[in-house]
């Protein structure tokens, strides 16, 4: 899993049809600090998370398809939670 901010969704009128019914999202990275840290990519959101919202990302294939329950599904990443906050000991 990994912490990202939501920047942006992606909006496609042809999509896999797993995909029907869910928003796809561009993800950004953040580190501990909730500093950019890699790469932006999509995901595809289950929480209703939208711009600006802090995520959890499982960034692991089989965990994607499970919350898709289809062991077929073409996904990669999906957003699974929104943070609230942040404590670091």
């Amino acid at each position: 899993m990994k912490l990202a901010k939501v920047v942006g969704n992606i909006q496609a009128t042809i999509k896999h049809e797993v995909y029907r019914g869910h928003k796809i999202m561009i993800v950004q990275p953040l580190d501990e600090k909730l500093q950019p840290n890699g790469a932006t990519f999509l995901s595809v959101d289950f929480v209703q998370a939208g711009p600006g919202d802090i995520v959890i990302v499982a960034v692991e294939g089989n965990a994607s398809r499970q919350l898709f329950m289809d062991n077929n599904a073409p996904v990669h990443s999906v957003i699974e939670g929104i943070v609230d906050s942040v404590e670091r000991g």
